[in-house]
This record gives structure tokens, sequence and C-alpha cells, in this order.
């Protein structure tokens, strides 16, 4: 009996091919305790197309739909049924090389559970197949129907049910309104093609260039109320520019601002919807006095140095001081103008009506964000040189649309490399610790270690904190670079040991060596020291004499501070390639926000000595491990982990993930919070994750508790409640044990209140169980043991209808988001005071306690 994969493995070379081999699979015919899921995948491969999968019998039923689906019933899209794929495919994204079977790039257009409509092995032999989705585009009732066409190929029909989820496709082409991901920020701009002109756009890409119908008229503007609320349009980060009819604009380093008008009001909000009006003042009034009726405004404040080069430090700096005049508001679309939508108008119509709404402005705070048809490559050049971040580029004729889309895209800046740290200077004005860094590259030819240059933006005041600790200990008397700066250069400079790297972006490296408008972006130490030259492009058009193999130092390497991290470059997670040593980085770097989460708690560790894939050990106690800084209790037998030498000791000791109590000490008899896991299905679609997290704060809300929402770093989300240390662990325990039972009752086909996976089938566990004595909870910014070390994340409630699933960050790309923060979602979390009523007990169905 051949296996049902037998196809699917013969078409591919899995050494290289990054497609799953499906070696590991569930066992065909078994009963699981998850739902069934399906996914649809967008493949730009010799034509674009997409491939629905439906997973029964322990694999993946595909079928590729060229023109994908459509919600219209009069619609039947052709689907032709191809080979099983294995269950892990589902989660594919990424570019199958040329060459091979189905070359091309592949994203996860849609993923979720499916229920089938009688027994789908009988409905797939008799040719009709009736099923339900519930996915995060796609849902209701469908219909596969075969054909009756003969040959090799075998047609099916994709048809929708008439039910609420279907549409006409003339009023919403789900293909077109939403492009991209469900699974990242991926998208696909479709590769041209032989016989495609420059201007020729497959038909998956958004609508040509509309013309003005007339003097003064806005093409698709339409009457309609002014919108409530406002999301963004996000830009899509691309390599290089694509061909076709685009503007580009400058891209800020700001913070992206909304303004809504109404009758004179105005108010001005960030990309998550936060009010902002009462910190920019000045930038109100003048937006006031532009005397609009009503209107959305979308653009990015800014704060720019003596140069005139946007600085996020100066705006944050602005933001602290309360000197809003010295920011600058450059506006660059407009939704929504004096009762008339706009959205559907054509991008560089938006702008002309936005330039002349902008004359009547005589105060220099409001700024048109101007655009340039020029080059993309020679404006990108010019951006780099000017310390830009790099360029917005905008399709000429797109609408304006509230998601990431590929109508917008973001080209970057993207000199960078390491540099090793040879010394510091003193801070100046407002700056505390140090000033900048100094930086030396070893030169190719002669070995020596030469200066570079300065590097003294990018830090904020924690990472001003962690770094300086890490400085002083290196500290010499002689400098290390054989031609160091000499004169009023070199005076308040603090020499170094040669061992830190810095990341640096920058624009040039100047003939003499030195780096120009250069930003820090953080240390590391994957990479001896003495191996950092100058990244110059290598010629590949002579072969190279391969470069002798280099073995690896058996040799402990240095962490910053006083832990030593043995077996640096062990690899703890084959998936992303981490070592050992960019985990102790990783929670060298996130210190100053993780450790007054840890702060008094008892802490238990989850150990990985042969890394994610190996044995995992959860440990309590810090018995037989040397774990320098490790504080306890007297009494009890749990470790707190209260600086940053004890966590990164752990590290040492292979620790990844840190698992805290709900109390601190001394009380450890009194929980001073109380957690619920929402724990889905994982075949649930994220929009199920984010429908149970709204309705599970609600609850919380009307009980009138405060609650901090984090990912889990794997598929669910925490909610948080904080208490004032009063009632007892069995109290508490039951209050929790009651809400779940509580919404479980009252929308049960959401939620289950048992645990195990059997009870959660299509549905989510809230898991109330962490909250007894000696139970823990995955802390605040601690990695996980899975594939590229998600991390948990502390979110504004907003995001989590924003983000893309509970393990979208990770110990490498985590700093952007810090870097980016304008405020701590969790800011309020240490000044919230609140305890558990009797009247809340009552609402959900609890006696009351004597107090």
């Amino acid at each position: 009996m051949s296996d049902a994969l037998d196809d699917y493995n013969s078409k591919r070379d899995f050494d290289a091919t990054p497609e799953p081999s499906g070696a590991v699979k569930r066992k065909r015919g078994t009963a699981k305790a998850q739902a069934l899921q399906f996914c649809i995948q967008k493949h730009d491969a010799s034509r674009l197309h997409y491939d629905f999968r439906l997973e029964i019998d322990g694999t993946l039923k595909s079928w590729a739909v060229p023109k994908g689906p459509s919600l219209d019933p009069q619609v039947k899209r052709l689907a032709m049924e191809v080979e099983d794929h294995p269950l892990d495919y589902a989660s594919f994204e990424g570019s199958i090389p040329q060459g091979h079977y189905g070359a091309g790039d592949v994203i996860v257009w849609d993923r979720g559970i499916w229920k089938p409509i009688g027994d789908p092995l009988e409905s797939l032999k008799k040719g009709k197949l009736k099923f339900e989705l519930e996915g995060e585009k796609l849902g209701g009732i469908w219909n596969l129907v075969r054909t009756h066409q003969e040959g090799k190929q075998k047609p099916w029909f994709l048809i929708k049910h008439q039910d609420a989820a279907a549409k006409p496709e003339a009023e919403f082409d789900v293909v077109k309104a939403q492009p991209d991901s469900v699974l990242s920020e991926r998208t696909l701009i479709p590769k041209k093609r032989k016989g495609e002109t420059a201007e020729a756009k497959p038909v998956e890409q958004v609508p040509a260039p509309r013309k003005r119908k007339g003097s003064g008229t806005l093409t698709g503007a339409k009457k309609a109320p002014l919108p409530a609320t406002l999301k963004p349009q996000l830009a899509t980060l691309v390599e290089s520019a694509p061909s076709g009819d685009w503007r580009y604009e400058i891209k800020f380093d700001g913070y992206r601002m909304l303004a809504r008008i109404e009758n004179g009001t105005v108010q001005l909000f960030t990309r998550n919807g936060h009010d902002w009006t009462a910190k920019l003042p000045a930038q109100a009034q003048a937006l006031a006095s532009l005397g609009l009726e009503s209107a959305w405004l979308d653009g990015e404040v800014v704060a720019a140095d003596e140069n005139g080069v946007p600085s996020f430090q100066l705006l944050q700096n602005a933001f602290e001081s309360g000197k809003s005049g010295a920011i600058v508001f450059y506006l660059f679309d407009m939704p929504y103008l004096n009762g008339v939508d706009l959205r559907e108008v054509p991008v560089e119509e938006r702008r002309s009506a936005l330039a002349k709404v902008l004359e009547r402005s005589e105060d220099e705070i409001l700024r048109f964000s101007e655009d340039f048809g020029e080059d993309a490559s020679d404006l990108l050049a010019s951006a780099c040189q000017m310390n830009m971040e790099g360029l917005i580029g905008k399709r000429v004729g797109s609408p304006y649309v509230s998601r990431r889309s590929d109508d917008w895209i973001k080209l970057k800046c993207q000199q960078r490399q390491e540099f090793v740290v040879v010394g510091y200077t003193e801070p100046k004005g407002a700056r505390t610790l140090f000033g900048a860094l100094l930086l030396g590259l070893h030169d190719k030819d002669s070995g020596e270690l030469r200066y570079a240059g300065k590097v003294g933006t990018g830090f904020n005041e924690r990472t001003l904190k962690s770094i300086h600790a890490q400085l002083t200990p290196l500290e010499v008397k002689k400098p290390a670079v054989v031609n160091p700066p000499t004169g009023f250069e070199a005076k308040g400079v603090h020499w170094l040991k040669p061992e830190l790297l810095a990341e640096v972006a920058y624009a040039e490296i100047t003939k003499d060596g030195s780096v120009r408008h250069s930003v820090f972006h953080g240390l590391r130490s994957d990479k001896p020291a003495k191996d950092i030259t100058e990244e110059t492009p290598k010629d590949v058009s002579e072969p190279s004499t391969p470069a002798p193999e280099k073995k690896p130092k058996k040799s402990a390497t240095p962490t910053p501070g006083k832990i030593r991290i043995t077996h640096p470059d062990r690899v703890i997670d084959a998936s992303s390639g981490s070592t050992k040593m960019q985990l102790a980085e990783y929670y060298v770097s996130v210190a100053d926000w993780i450790l007054p989460t840890l702060k008094n708690r008892p802490i238990a560790l989850v150990r990985a000595p042969e890394g994610v894939a190996g044995e995992l050990f959860f440990q309590k106690n810090a018995e037989r491990l040397a774990i320098p800084g490790i504080e306890s209790v007297d009494g009890e037998t749990v470790m707190l982990i209260n600086n940053a030498e004890a966590l990164v000791g752990a590290v040492q000791m292979s620790t990844i993930e840190f698992h805290s109590w709900n109390a601190r000490a001394p009380d450890l008899e009194r929980p001073d919070r109380f957690v619920l896991d929402l724990d889905p299905d994982p075949a649930l679609p994220w929009k199920s994750m984010v429908e149970a997290t709204t309705l599970t704060l609600t609850i919380l809300d009307e009980l009138g508790l405060t609650s901090f929402v984090k990912t889990s770093g794997g598929k669910g989300i925490h909610l948080v409640v904080p208490l004032t240390p009063k009632d007892s662990w069995d109290s508490v325990k039951e209050f929790s044990h009651g809400i779940v039972k509580y919404m479980a009752k009252l929308i049960p086909q959401r939620f289950s209140a048992v645990s195990g996976p059997k009870n959660r089938v299509g549905r989510i566990f809230i898991d109330y169980l962490r909250n007894a004595k000696g139970a823990t909870t995955i802390n605040a910014y601690a990695a996980r043991t899975r594939e590229g070390l998600p991390v948990s994340v502390p979110i504004f409630r907003e995001e989590v209808a924003e983000i893309k699933g509970a393990n979208v960050w990770n110990i490498h790309n985590l700093h952007e988001r810090l870097g980016e923060l304008g405020e701590d979602p969790w800011a309020d979390y240490a000044k919230t005071r609140q305890t558990i009523t009797n009247e809340m007990r009552r609402k959900i169905g609890l006696k009351p306690v004597s107090k």
C-alpha cells in the first residue's frame, strides 16, 4: 500500500527546497485532540495561484485555484486537484528555488479550522464535499464539486454557499482586498512574466491608476459620515524598488500620527489609537486653524536636529520635556474631508487635495510631505547620505486601506556592520553615563586595529545604563588602536580593552576610515573582535581561494559582566541558528525590562542542555546549581532572580525559560496577581484568539478589574490581573475558576472550562490552574523553548487584533519593538491597587465570603 505522500516526496529534493518533507506526520485514521485545519497558500510559481488545502485522514488534500476563492455564490472558481501535502505544510512560507518543482514564493494567505458536513472521505469519492470554514479571511459554508471532464487532470469547482458570509464579488473581492499573509508581514509583489510590459500587472495587484473625471473631481470620492476611528495604512518592507508607476517620499524617523477633526475639535491619535492631543497642543491648534468642518489626516510627527535631519531621540526628548513646539507634523495623506470619504480616491489625487488644504496654513509646524518621481535607487542613496531612514513608495492609483499593504512599500538604508568598541567619551548636556562609543576596525592587510570614528545616537536611558555597566570593567590606560584621535577629539576619552562589538548603521565610511551618520543598534559578541574589518562587496568575477576552515575554540567566551558563557557557539535552536551566547546577550539587553517583573518572585527554570529539541528540565529550586547572584527566601526552597548576574548565570546553566509565581517575597501566602491563560486549539485562526481575548477583557472590565495583556510566546494570550495582597491562594484560585466557568457557560461553543486537549477541540481553554500556590507562568520578556525562540511580550490590548500571532517577537527582533515603543504597555501596572470583592463574586455566580 503506497503512502499518501509518495507523489509529494517524489517531486521534491528536500536537500535543496525549504519545504517540509512530511517525515513527521500524524498517523492516518487515528483520532486526535485537535480540530481539522485548513490553509490557503498564495503561490507565485509559473503562474500566480492559490493552493487550497484541507486536512483529511492525516494529510492535506490539495487543490490549485488559479484565481483564488470568491465570496460570491454566483462565481465558480476552477480548482485543480493536486498531490496530497504533509500537515506541517500548512504553516510553510518561503521561496522554492528556481529549477525545482513549484519554484516561486509562497505565503499563507488564510488558515484556520474546517468542519465537514457529512463523511468527508465518502464525499470525496462522490465528488461533492460540503464544509464550513472558520479562518482569518474566509468563513461560512463552501462546496467543492468535481466536474465530469475526462483526462489526467482532476478539475473541481470551489463555490461559496449562500449564507451570511457571502458577498457579491462586484462589492467585495477578498483576493484583492486582503492580499497579504495571515502569519507574517510577508506579501507578494508578483514577478514580471514573459510577455508582460513594465506596466502590466497580474490580477492580484491593485487596480490600475484611475484618471480624473474633470477639474476638481476626485475619482471614487463618496459622501459618508465621519468615521469614529481610523487605522492607518502600513507599508511593506521590500529589498528593491519594483517596476511600475510609483512616487517616493522620505521615510521619517518619528511617530505616526492621525488627526481627526470634527466641528473644529481636533484629536490626535497614535498608530495604536492612543489619544495624544494633550501632548501635542501646538499641532492641534495649527490643525484647528485650517478651518475644516471634518477630516482625517495622516502623517508623522518629527523633531529635527540642527542639520534638519529627523531624530527619534530628539523627538522623545521633546515629549519628555513637554516642548512640543519643536515638533513638526509632516502630513502625507487625507482619507476623509468635509463629509466625503476619500479612501477609494487614487493616492495622487488625495495628496494633491491635501496639498491644497495645507496652503491655508501659515504655521511652519504643519508641513506637506513632498514626493519625488525620480529613480528610487538615486533617491535612496541621497536619503542614506543625509542619514535618513529611507524611502516610502506609494503605487500611483492605489486606494487607502487600514492595514499593511503592498501599495505602500518602504526601502531602508542598509549599510550596517559590526565595529570593535575601543573607548567611550564623557556625557555632555542631558546625556548621562557616557556620550559616544569610539569604534575601531582591523586593517585587512596589516591586521592593525585602527580608529573608525564614533557613534553617539541610537541609545535610550535603558541602553545607556546596561552598556555603561559593561564598559567600566574593560577600562585601560592606553588606547588599543594604532591611530587614536588627538587634540580636542581625545579629550575625556576612556579607553577600553577591544572585546565588545557594536552593530552600527551608517551612511558611509570616509576615505580616512571614519563612519558618518552612525546609529547604534546593539552590542553583540558572536564573533571574535580580531576578525572585525570593514565589510566590502566581494568581486565574484574571479574564483576565490577558500579560506582554511577554522576549528571551534574550546575556551569560554566572556559575556558582558562577570559571567562567562561556556560553549558560546552551541546552537540551541536549529531552526533559527540561535546560539547560547545570543540568548545570553538577549537577556542582558532586556535586563531593565525583565528584572522589575521578576523582582522577589519565586522562579522556576526550564533548562535545555541539548537545546530546544532535546530533553527539557523544569527546576523550582537552585540545589546543585551554582548560579552566581541567585537569592533564596528564609524557610522556603525557592529561588529569586533579582539581578542581571543571576539572570545571565541561569542562562550559563542552560536555562531558556523563566517562570514566576503569583506572589512576591516576603509575603508568599497572599498572591499579588492572578493570570488567565487563553490556550487555544492549535488549529484555530488568530481571529478566534482576538475574539476570545476581547470577550474575556470585557468580562474583567465589567467586574471592575484592571488587567494587562501579554503574548504567551506560543499560541495563546495571558491576561494578568494585579491584586493588592489580601486574599488566600484558595480564594483567588476559586475566583479565577469562577470566571472561567462563567465564560464557558455563557459561550460554550467558544470556551472550555475543562483542561486537556480533548476538551478544547475547536475551542479555547482558559487556564486558571496557574493561580495555585507554587504554580507558575512564563514571565514577561522570557524566551520560550520553541522553534525561533519566541518571547512572551507585554502589549496594549488594541494590539491583539493587529499582530499575526502570539509568537511574532523573538530574541532577535524584540529590540526593534522596544526601540519603537512610545510608552510601556504595562506602565500603570505597578500603580494598580485592587482586590476581589463580594460583589464581583456574585456577578459570576460565586458565594460571598466573610472578610
